[in-house]
């Protein structure tokens, strides 16, 4: 696991201290060597996973990632955070902290896209992570909400308040999340999302520093390279392949490039993994082809040409293949 993921797990881990939660008894919950993680042991996804968990139980807090977030100061985030610190605006700040939201975690991606009256930030979660750790990730996605309201304050001096928030799961407690989140505007949507208004966007950083910025942005790049070496390389497929879902698929030799590997190379490393491009290519058409037909904005045709079938019938056949019933045999059975 990234030594970020690990960071963020220490300041938990000093949180849930300081709302007098036995460490050593969450450590243990979540079967976790507290002195091997201070001395930069390894901890696994699982473990993380468990400590959100452990941590929001032991608290008795059922909002506990949402009060996590609102504590947390930005410098706590290491080289990413001086980074943000660093920017010119909030809108440039916003953008690094979307481009290295992986380095904390692997469950969601953050996305920041200017409107023609303000910007949105939306939190994108990770399917397969978001099914298999439901509670997890509802922690976490509060605790970047919370986040990112409460230290963009730092960055200007000034109060930030959100125009809107959406969430796409129904909220425990409406009025602490209007209170942490400073938004009365919570509405039910189909994502997890922050709308601000305009104005903030170009708000100047007070600390900005542009050298440093720079030195910093080549360190934290230095760091992402070193993320993705270590990942596999179906993983790294499966991501470029999601991230750039909005483009159809790319094919082996445009993933190749970006990878700046002969395509030749990536097949072999996927068939050190059991697996081939099409196997990969595959499973990712499954998950986007769900989203798409789960979120009712696409009609099946689009969908099929979004994912590279040249005809609906070919897009028709594949999906019974993955879930036992055509695209509109699956709509018709989340509508009932």
């Amino acid at each position: 696991m990234h030594d970020y993921q690990r960071l963020l797990a220490l300041n938990l881990l000093a949180y849930g201290a300081q709302k007098n939660l036995s460490v050593e008894h969450l450590c243990q919950r979540s079967d976790i060597d507290l002195v091997a993680l201070k001395a930069d042991g390894p901890l696994t996804t699982r473990q993380l996973d468990d400590l959100w968990i452990n941590a929001t139980d032991l608290s008795g807090d059922a909002l506990f990632g949402l009060h996590f977030g609102e504590s947390l100061q930005i410098a706590a985030l290491g080289v990413v955070g001086q980074l943000i610190r660093n920017s010119r605006t909030i809108g440039e700040a916003l953008t690094h902290a979307a481009s290295f939201t992986h380095l904390l975690t692997d469950a969601l991606t953050m996305d920041v896209e200017r409107t023609r009256s303000g910007f949105s930030v939306q939190f994108i979660p990770d399917k397969v992570r978001q099914r298999t750790a439901p509670a997890m990730f509802r922690q976490l996605v509060d605790f970047m909400m919370a986040f990112l309201i409460h230290e963009v304050d730092g960055l200007v001096l000034a109060r930030i308040q959100p125009d809107q928030i959406t969430f796409p799961a129904p909220i425990a407690d409406g009025p602490e999340y209007e209170r942490v989140l400073r938004c009365s505007t919570i509405r039910a949507g189909d994502s997890y999302e922050l709308t601000f208004a305009g104005e903030y966007w170009s708000e100047p950083v007070l600390l900005a520093n542009y050298d440093l910025q720079a030195t910093l942005l080549q360190n934290v790049n230095a760091m992402t390279r070193s993320y993705e070496s270590g990942q596999r390389m179906s993983d790294r497929v499966r991501s470029y392949l999601l991230a750039n879902a909005n483009l159809g698929l790319p094919s082996l030799d445009a993933i190749a490039g970006n990878f700046n590997l002969s395509p030749r190379s990536v097949q072999r490393k996927l068939q050190g993994e059991g697996l081939t491009y099409q196997q990969v290519a595959d499973s990712v058409r499954k998950t986007l082809a769900i989203h798409f037909l789960e979120s009712g904005r696409h009609p099946t045709k689009e969908v099929s040409y979004i994912l590279g079938y040249n005809e609906l019938s070919a897009f028709s056949r594949a999906f019974k293949r993955w879930t036992g019933t055509t695209p509109g045999g699956y709509q018709k059975n989340q509508q009932s």
